[in-house]
Order: C-alpha cells, then structure tokens, then sequence
C-alpha cells in the first residue's frame, strides 16, 4: 500500500534536545535528539530496555528528564504532567494499560476528557468513533472484565476522542487481529494526512516498514542511527536494532507424541459478567511433544477459556478439565500447577507479576513448589533469588537484578523474566497467552526457539495468540476460538493464514474429515 508524504513544514512540531533521563541503576536516556514534523509518522525502534517507553513517558509528562530540553511547536516546554501534555495537544496509547479496571469504559474515557462530559453523548461518541475506526468497544462495560485487546481498543479510542495533534503510540497492536491493525493502518494515515504527527512504538518490523514515513534508531539509551522504513527490510531494521542478523528458529514437526497432558471435555462455562463470552461444549486435546495453537478475535472467549484451564474460574464439572490424567475441573489454580501446569496469562501486570513485589518474590508465587523454594512451611529466599537470577540470566533480562521491582521493568523484559519463570520449571504442560507480548524481534525469536525446545522435551503446549505468523512459525495444530466455541484443530502444514481468517469469523466445516481426523 502506497505510504503518503509527510506534510511538509519547516517548524518541527516536536523536538527534543539532548534529552536524559537518569535512574539509580540505569541511564535510560542518554542525550536523545529527535523530530517530529507534522503529518510525519515516526517511529522509534529498540529493543526491550533500549529507553523507547522512558523517553515517550517524558514527552507525555508522566516523568521529568534529568538533563535537555523539550520544544512544542518552537517553543521551549516543560511538561509538568499528563494533563499538561493532553492541554497542549499531545495524546498517548501506553503499553501498559492507564486504566481503572472497578470503572466502565465510559467512566475511564471521560477521566481523560476535560470538564465535566455529558455522560449520554460521550457514550454515542464513543461508540460513533469506536464503530468508524473499527476497534468495537461497549462503553457500559467495567474494565476488569475486558480481555487484554479489548483493553488495547479502550485506550486507543479515548485518544482519539481527544483530537490530539501528536499521537504517542507504544505497541499499538501487540494485542489486535489482523484486521483490526488493516482498519488502524488506515485511521493513521488519515490522521497523518490532516496534520497530526504520529510516533511509532513497535517491534513487528513489517508494520514500520508498511506506516512509517521515517524512524529513529535507540539501542542501551543512546541514538544510534536512523533509516526510512519503506527503503529498508525488516532484517536490515533488525541489524540496526540488535546489531545482528534475527536467530531463526528451529522447529521439527511433532513426530512422537505422548499422552494427553491437556483434555477439554464437553466444557460448557457461563461467567457470571453479563458480558463476558459463554463457554459451548469446548473439545481439545493437547499431547506431550506437540504445541497446539488457538487463534481468534480479542474478545471471543480467550480469556474466559484461560481461567477456566489454569484455575481461576473453577468449574462445576470436574471432568471438564483434565490435566495430565487428572480430573481438575474444580481444583485450585495452585492444585493444577502442582499436577505440572505451568501459566502464562495474558496480562503481564497483576496476574502474571505483582508490580511493587521483587522478581525474587515474584518467582516464589508460582516456583514455590517446583523449584523447592518452600522448606518446611519457611520460605527460602536464598534459593528464590538464585531461581530469578536464573531466569534474569536465561533470558536476558534488562534489570537491576533479582530485587528489582516488577513495575520497574519495561513491558517486554517483564514478559521475558515470566516466561523464562514458567520455562524453566519444567512443566508437563504449559499454558501461554500472547507468549511475545511487546517483545523485541530479537527477543520474541528466542522464546519461540524456547517453547519448541520444551516440546521436544516432551511438554505439552498450549498456546493462545493474535498473531498469526507465530501461530504458524512454531505450532503443530491450530484451532479458532469465535463466541465461545472452538473449531476443530487442523496441522498448521495444512491450512493457512487465509483459511483462519475465515474461521475466525465463526465458519468451519462442521464435518470435515481430514479436520476431525487431525484433532486425535
């Protein structure tokens, strides 16, 4: 798709000077110089810890910088706080959702609007915009109850209420289908087109390439160097982020599976949230060595489907969930681990880490009993922080060490610290939602390469992402999940990317022979 020009205009409308934002135990930025012209979508590329999320929280007013300055529109500006930044024209989709989840999505846009809204217009806006921009969200809806993209829409459409003339955007589609990032695509550029500027936070290369009219290259905290994306590959921008070629990975189809280490039976599950989506008569089999991936629109019964597996929705049946042999329908979520369950939920902060906790205290919460972190009813902390510097050094985590707080760490570090949390236990089977979760190219290619070892360890593997291209790098079956039903699983070597798209919208051959056949 043909990109348009950036506006021409000779005053930037943001630039930033020598900008450095310093921690106890990290320079995050390092004397950034950066512009922004009007109508210019740019993006900035890093890999996780590289100062990207710092540096926009500076232009945002969430924090100060701790040297440089910050011009708007030619003027010298300090941004004493979000609000600030909103009065000026400065808009920001976070990584990290800025949401209260006990509030509706109502309630949460008109907290960012000024004065006092009239609730009953700002609902029909709300929707107005939300049906324009295809990014569907109900306004009566408490937060809490959201899945993780569903959350995703919440943010980016109460930026756009506010009509904002720089639009910050950190990992804009990390958690949107296909079709929604096309429409998002597409809402950019008409915002491009009538003069706003745009900065780009994201690692899916592909999409720089496609939207952004130039980009900004930071790596441990410093510029290092700056490109036009649609004059690049996705593997040149990789080397200008990581200094290296991306590993690929290297995955042998599953040959000699084992037993079911995961069996959904007939689950039928009804959540008590009006509108949350019903589970309907949920069939799936997930054997030792094989990875079985579920794909679908945010919203259609992931979340529900999650807690129901790992244990934070018991279930009436107890027979409607069976892990590794054992019925497990109403047992807790830590009864489940104990059987060999290990979970990574979608939602790194809050139910995959306690922010204000230390990762050695987060590795206690789930490693307690397979890592032997518990003696006697004491817990062992020696032992949990050597279990977290295992993880921080395995998976190259960016930190200040295993007491490092959870919140400290940007998103995709933290992702990366969970995800080597549950690797490394061993598990019989795992669980994963969105397992490269805004995780850098670099990065997301190693976790994959880690999940397909576990496989070929004899784990069973179940993973729930949007995004597709992952689904079909590293699984050997996929299914759909639409409204709360699950398609039979076909081999990932006999489908493609189109043929899901079209599952996901709720049509599957109900008696096909060759799927039936491929879900054991």
């Amino acid at each position: 798709m043909q990109q348009l020009a950036a506006t021409p205009d000779k005053q930037p409308r943001l630039s930033l000077k020598g900008i450095s934002k310093v921690y106890p135990s990290v320079v995050a930025n390092d004397s950034i110089d950066l512009q922004v012209m009007p109508g210019e979508i740019h993006a900035v590329l890093g890999e996780n810890g590289a100062g990207k999320s710092t540096l926009m929280k500076i232009i945002y007013g969430v924090t100060r910088q701790t040297a440089g300055e910050m011009f708007w529109e030619g003027q010298a500006v300090k941004v004493e706080n979000p609000a600030h930044a909103r009065s000026l024209g400065i808009g920001m989709v976070f990584q990290h959702f800025s949401l209260f989840e006990t509030l509706t999505v109502l309630e949460n846009v008109a907290l960012a609007l000024p004065g006092k809204p009239d609730m009953a217009d700002l609902a029909r806006r709300i929707e107005s915009v939300s049906q324009r921009y295809g990014l569907p969200v109900d306004p009566r809806r408490h937060v809490h109850a959201l899945s993780v993209g569903e959350r995703q829409r919440v943010e980016i459409v109460r930026c756009l209420l506010q009509n904002p003339r720089l639009l910050i955007m950190d990992e804009p589609t990390s958690v949107l289908t296909p079709q929604a990032v096309r429409i998002l695509f597409e809402t950019l550029r008409k915002l491009a087109s009538e003069g706003c500027s745009i900065l780009y936070i994201s690692h899916k290369l592909d999409e720089i390439q496609e939207l952004c009219h130039s980009a900004t290259v930071l790596r441990a905290g410093k510029v290092t160097g700056a490109c036009i994306p649609s004059a690049e590959t996705p593997k040149s921008m990789a080397r200008l982020m990581i200094g290296k070629d991306l590993p690929a990975c290297e995955r042998s189809a599953a040959q000699n599976t084992g037993a079911v280490q995961l069996q959904l039976k007939g689950l039928n599950h009804t959540p008590s949230d009006p509108f949350a989506t019903s589970l309907k008569d949920i069939q799936l089999q997930v054997r030792a060595g094989e990875i079985v991936g579920i794909a679908g629109v945010s919203g259609n019964g992931q979340a529900e489907l999650l807690a129901a597996i790992s244990g934070e929705c018991p279930l009436r049946d107890h027979a409607a969930v069976q892990i590794c042999g054992q019925p497990a329908g109403r047992l807790s979520a830590g009864r489940r681990r104990a059987l060999g369950l290990g979970f990574v939920p979608e939602e790194r902060l809050g139910r995959g880490a306690v922010p204000s906790m230390s990762l050695s205290d987060n590795a206690i919460l789930t490693a307690a009993i397979s890592q032997t972190l518990v003696k006697r009813g004491l817990l062992n902390f020696s032992a949990a922080k050597a279990f977290a510097s295992r993880c921080i050094s395995a998976f190259n985590v960016k930190c200040g060490g295993p007491g490092a707080q959870a919140s400290a760490l940007s998103g995709g570090n933290l992702q990366k610290f969970i995800m080597g949390r549950e690797i490394l236990q061993a598990p019989k089977l795992l669980v994963a939602a969105q397992p490269t979760w805004g995780v850098d190219v670099g990065a997301a290619a190693f976790i994959r390469q880690q999940i397909i070892d576990l496989k070929n360890s004899g784990c069973a593997v179940l993973v729930v992402s949007e995004e597709l291209d992952e689904l079909f790098e590293i699984c050997d079956r996929i299914a759909v999940i639409a409204n709360g039903r699950l398609s039979p699983s076909r081999p990932a070597s006999e489908t493609s990317v189109e043929d899901i798209g079209v599952w996901m919208s709720g049509l599957w051959p109900d008696t096909d022979t060759a799927v039936i056949a491929a879900t054991h």
